[in-house]
């Protein structure tokens, strides 16, 4: 079988040497098809390698990121429940370190090498969602890192259409694509979530060397554009039909 380079030069007229240009022609009718063949999937992998790299720079990116929002915070701070569910920064973090070492292992069945809950689990619900008191924050966060190392690896050994199995889903029967842009999304919900956290606790918004307290505006300033922004809101209610 001809290599791929082969046939496209073929097809773009490249003859052999003492061919005659009425044979050229007659191969290059032949060839043609096939060098469209060629060029398809030569693209498709270029753009499958390009979609696949892209979607992970950005998870490498937003789990950093997340990870940040607990620098510099007290034990307390990064524990304390903070929404009327309890939602608090340690517990995103621990939460995200069983969900990606749930979706990149078994899904793909490459057991994770530590113990998981089952997802079907009724008892062990939620309890991912907050850290006990003898859990360390080293240790969560050590746990997370070896979570997304053992996802790198899936990611990088399997090509995006790699088949998976995900019983919990209505559609179980998914790609690595799938579950890439949804472990994306998910991190990324969860540090929106962290954002906000943080923002209540202390004031700092922004990630790493941008993160900065109060976009650096004083806390009058901010005062008064609450102020402003509630002033709207309770106008609204006089214009509401």
């Amino acid at each position: 079988m001809a290599h791929a380079h082969d046939v496209i030069a073929r097809a773009l007229g490249v003859r052999e040497p003492g061919e005659s240009a009425a044979a050229g022609r007659n191969t290059l009718l032949g060839h043609a098809g096939v060098a469209a063949a060629a060029v398809g999937i030569v693209s498709r992998r270029v753009i499958d390698e390009f979609a696949k790299e892209y979607l992970h720079d950005e998870l490498r990116w937003i789990r950093q990121a997340l990870v940040s929002k607990l620098d510099g915070l007290s034990e307390y701070d990064i524990r304390r429940p903070l929404t009327a569910t309890g939602t608090n920064l340690l517990g995103l973090i621990k939460h995200l370190s069983v969900v990606e070492a749930r979706y990149f292992s078994e899904v793909f069945n490459r057991p994770f090498p530590e113990p998981l809950p089952r997802w079907d689990d009724a008892s062990a619900w939620g309890s991912d969602m907050w850290a006990t008191a003898n859990e360390q924050r080293d240790e969560i966060i050590a746990r997370y890192r070896h979570a997304w190392e053992y996802a790198d690896e899936t990611i990088n050994t399997l090509p995006l259409e790699a088949p998976g199995y995900v019983p919990w889903w209505p559609r179980p029967n998914v790609k690595l694509l799938n579950v890439m842009v949804h472990i994306l999304a998910e991190t990324s919900r969860h540090a929106g979530h962290a954002d906000i956290l943080r923002e209540q606790l202390d004031g700092s918004v922004g990630t790493g060397l941008e993160a900065t307290i109060l976009h650096g505006h004083d806390k009058a300033y901010w005062e008064g554009q609450r102020a402003r922004i509630e002033r709207a809101a309770s106008a609204s209610q006089d214009t509401t039909p």
